[in-house]
C-alpha cells in the first residue's frame, strides 16, 4: 500500500494536466478552422451594432458641433474684428508705414463674409433638428445620426472653403507687418 500512493498521487497529476491540456484545444474541426470565432463572423451573417459604434457617432456629432459654436462665434465677432483692424491699419498710416498688404488682406477677408455666412447658416438648422439623436446627443437613430453629422459635417467643409483662404492670407500679412516694424531694443 505504501508504494500505491504515491503511484495514485503521480497518476492523478498526469490526469489533471492532461484534462487541462484538452480543455485548452478546440472541441471541433469547425471550431479550429474559425467557424465559431466571434471575431470573424460569416459573411451571410448579419453582424449586430456594436455600442461603441454609438459612443464614437456621439463623439464625433459633438466635436462638429464644438466647431460649429466656435465658427459661429467668430462670425459674430467678425464685424467687431473689421473695426479693430481697420482703426490699426489707419494708425499704422498715420506713422508714415506701409500697409498696403494688410489692407488688401483684410479687404479680401471682409469680402468673403457674406459667402461665409451663407454657408454656415445651414449648420444652425442641422442642430435643431438632430435627426438620429436625442436632445442630449445621444444616438436614436443610426442611420439617421449618420446623415445628420455628415451633413454638418460639410456644412463646416462648405463654410471653411468659402474662407477660401483669406483668413490664413491676413496672419501672414500682419506677420510680415509686424515683423518689418519690430521695435528695436538699444
Amino acid at each position: 500500500m505504501s508504494k500505491l500512493i504515491p503511484f495514485l498521487k503521480k497518476f492523478a497529476l498526469a490526469a489533471l494536466v492532461l484534462a487541462i491540456g484538452l480543455a485548452a484545444l478546440p472541441a471541433s474541426s469547425a471550431s479550429a478552422a474559425g467557424l465559431h470565432d466571434e471575431t470573424t463572423p460569416p459573411a451571410n451573417m448579419v453582424v449586430p451594432v456594436q455600442i461603441w459604434d454609438y459612443a464614437r457617432l456621439e463623439q464625433i456629432w459633438a466635436r462638429a458641433q464644438a466647431v460649429y459654436q466656435r465658427q459661429d462665434d467668430w462670425l459674430a465677432k467678425a464685424d467687431e474684428f473689421f473695426t479693430k483692424a481697420q482703426s490699426l491699419i489707419d494708425r499704422a498710416n498715420q506713422k508714415g508705414w506701409d500697409t498696403s498688404a494688410v489692407q488688401a488682406a483684410l479687404d479680401a477677408l471682409a469680402a468673403v463674409i457674406p459667402a461665409v455666412r451663407a454657408a454656415h447658416v445651414p449648420g444652425a438648422a442641422i442642430i435643431a433638428s438632430h435627426n438620429g439623436f436625442s436632445a442630449d446627443g445621444k444616438v436614436t437613430d443610426r442611420a439617421a445620426s449618420i446623415e445628420t453629422t455628415k451633413a454638418l459635417i460639410q456644412v463646416l467643409e462648405n463654410t471653411h472653403a468659402a474662407v477660401n483662404g483669406t483668413g490664413q492670407a491676413m496672419r501672414e500679412a500682419v506677420r510680415a507687418f509686424r515683423d518689418a516694424h519690430r521695435p528695436t531694443t538699444p
